[in-house]
């Protein structure tokens, strides 16, 4: 019991660590595609932008590095926050979905495991990820008081909106559980593939761990492919999202009553394009971001193993 107790907390060390590298690396691209997720054409108070690179040209020219890197104390927190408890949760599902059970798990128990996490970790950390699309979204143009950063952000909407408004977007969210649990599980199932074929290519009797035969390349390659079946099923459920977790006007009015009320206004304005703004940058963040976050979990996870083996 205490092995997996200590298993269970190198997964959510490593996943920290990962979720860590991730954001810093790629930061700049989230703010670009907040602002076009949101951007329906009826905004006045949001620069229009022509496409990825022409976004972070302008916002680096008016804004400079604070405006590229607005909200970038939240998605640290909420990343690191974030990836840590989906690792966590997500290897103790798997675990206890495995017990009595000697063969592999099934690609519905992956699911299972992966949606229980997502889910659990939306209730945890969706103050955070509110604080960080409203950071984002300020710029010269906005017509409201600014928020300092994180503790101004959380006082100020607790006042004005009360604390449900931290959960706005809550039901986008949990339909985006669906998300990281497309994303495990084509990761797990490529991941099986991939160690199968080296397996047999090696042509040897002893059992050989999985972390011997995958590499960081194919830690890279796994968390790319499998982020990009995730995103092109889930987008729409990241705009709306954003959509609802805009700042209200000073009339304290939101641009936007519920998430059926997006999907109308989206549909009826800007038709099935409009539920895909911003896939450019999302693209060029999160795939080579899925990449970064899977080499570093996948490392992690090595070098917490071997210390723990040594002691």
């Amino acid at each position: 019991m205490m092995l997996d107790s200590k298993w269970q907390w190198e997964n959510a060390t490593a996943g920290a660590v990962a979720g860590f590298a991730t954001v810093a690396s790629v930061h700049p691209l989230d703010v670009v595609r907040t602002r076009f997720q949101v951007d329906d054409g009826r905004v006045l108070n949001l620069p229009a932008y022509k496409n990825t690179a022409h976004a972070i040209l302008n916002i680096a020219r008016l804004e400079g590095l604070k405006g590229l890197y607005a909200g970038f104390f939240p998605a640290v927190l909420g990343s690191t926050v974030s990836w840590g408890l989906y690792f966590f949760f997500y290897s103790r599902a798997k675990q206890r979905y495995s017990k009595n059970r000697d063969e592999k798990l099934s690609p519905g128990l992956h699911l299972a495991s992966a949606a229980e996490a997502g889910a659990l970790v939306c209730f945890c950390t969706n103050p955070i990820w509110l604080v960080k699309t409203r950071l984002q979204l300020q710029n010269p143009l906005h017509q409201t008081r600014p928020y300092s950063g994180l503790y101004d952000a959380m006082k100020t909407i607790m006042r004005e909106e009360g604390w449900r408004a931290l959960y706005k977007g809550i039901v986008p969210s949990l339909f985006l559980v669906s998300h990281g649990a497309v994303q495990f599980t084509a990761y797990e199932e490529l991941r099986k593939v991939i160690v199968d074929f080296k397996a047999k290519q090696r042509k040897e009797d002893c059992k050989i761990a999985d972390s011997q035969l995958l590499n960081s390349v194919d830690y890279a390659i796994l968390g790319g492919s499998s982020k990009i079946a995730a995103i092109i099923l889930t987008y729409p459920f990241q705009v709306i999202r954003s959509r609802l977790q805009q700042r209200p006007s000073m009339e304290g009015i939101p641009r936007y009553m519920d998430s059926w009320h997006v999907m109308k206004e989206t549909a009826r304005f800007e038709g099935f394009r409009g539920f895909y703004k911003g896939m450019t940058p999302n693209l060029l963040k999160n795939v080579p971001a899925s990449s970064i976050t899977f080499i570093v979990y996948e490392n992690a996870l090595k070098l917490l193993k071997l210390g723990r083996t040594r002691d």
